[in-house]
């Protein structure tokens, strides 16, 4: 069976695209093939932002009103990419939670917080949490990297300030003159966004992910390129498979007494809800749904794998590595259509 190690010789860019607050179920719960549940259609854009810290996250089999879910009409490039290459249907959240704890999961494999912290995403010097991450990792082994948009890289000590956090406008100049990293990070950033995150358009949002897309190929780059989407966290959105309990939240896990928490203790941190993942690439197996078991952090294990540097948390030890989504030695695949 081919391996991660196979497509070193084919790939030189990984990127991945993280967009906002919708399930499994909200988004591909009526796509051919999938684990889905088909309940009712949801306005778009959605008329409220739901509840999706973790206290809500507890409760949410009592939320009816969000039970409802979109479909191929809402999100056509979507549902194209889903055909046309991967799509993981065991995809998990890493935290039962909201934004910024699976943001910092990411980057780091590590989040100190099961909530937002109070910042306005907008972090300044002392909010900042001490955490291995990715990047530096990359740095470490004379690899290249970039943050385009991605505001929880300030929530880190050794990312905050640093030179290759851009604003996410930048990227489609630089994919688009055949100048990007080995790996790259990207987000829909600002308010009013193209993230996905309620209340904004789910279309005019994916429309947003295949433009960048779009510059990827327009550079060139797209023979050599691995596209992982994902969606942050659930967004207080219904999903129909229950999750894993594979770590409970304790106090002693915050770094500042703010976020420790302490009425969570026992509750489940990891995993959060289903969310979608698509995996575009030309050696990307082909209108497939992938079954595995897996959560964002396997897609920092695949980084690791891919590059083969020290992995920088414990829990990256048994986690899977995506590798069953590739096919190394087929025939190359287009670029979307």
């Amino acid at each position: 069976m081919p391996t991660i190690n196979d497509l070193r010789d084919l790939i030189d860019h990984i990127v991945i695209i993280v967009k906002e607050n919708h399930t499994f179920d909200n988004y591909f719960g009526t796509f051919p093939g999938a684990e889905g549940q088909k309940v009712g259609r949801a306005a778009n854009p959605p008329p409220d932002d739901p509840n999706h810290r973790h206290e809500a996250w507890e409760s949410r089999a009592g939320d009816a009103q969000h039970k409802v879910q979109y479909v191929e009409d809402d999100i056509p490039a979507y549902f194209a990419l889903a055909r046309q290459y991967t799509l993981c249907d065991h995809h998990f959240s890493e935290i039962a939670g909201p934004s910024t704890p699976n943001h910092l999961m990411l980057i780091c494999a590590d989040a100190p917080i099961i909530n937002n912290p109070h910042h306005h995403y907008r972090p300044g010097a002392k909010d900042t949490y001490n955490l291995k991450s990715v990047p530096l990792a990359l740095e470490n082994a004379g690899l290249s990297w970039a943050n385009y948009g991605g505001y929880a890289f300030h929530y880190i000590e050794e990312l905050a300030g640093h030179r290759f956090n851009h604003g996410s406008d930048l990227f489609v100049h630089h994919a688009a003159a055949g100048r990007l990293p080995s790996v790259t990070w990207l987000y829909a950033e600002g308010k009013p966004s193209l993230s996905e995150h309620p209340t904004q358009n789910v279309t005019e949002g994916a429309k947003w992910t295949l433009d960048q897309i779009q510059a990827i190929v327009d550079g060139g780059l797209w023979k050599r390129t691995i596209i992982f989407i994902t969606w942050d966290d659930w967004g207080g959105w219904f999903d129909h498979v229950v999750p894993d309990n594979v770590e409970q939240w304790q106090a002693s896990m915050a770094q500042k007494s703010a976020d420790a928490h302490p009425e969570f203790n026992g509750q489940q941190f990891r995993y959060g809800s289903r969310v979608p993942c698509l995996v575009v690439s030309p050696y990307a197996k082909r209108g497939n749904v992938s079954k595995t078991k897996r959560s964002h952090i396997s897609l920092v294990k695949f980084v690791h794998s891919f590059f083969g540097i020290p992995l920088i948390h414990s829990r990256l030890k048994t986690v899977d590595d995506m590798s069953d989504c590739f096919d190394a030695t087929q025939q190359p695949l287009p670029p979307p259509h």
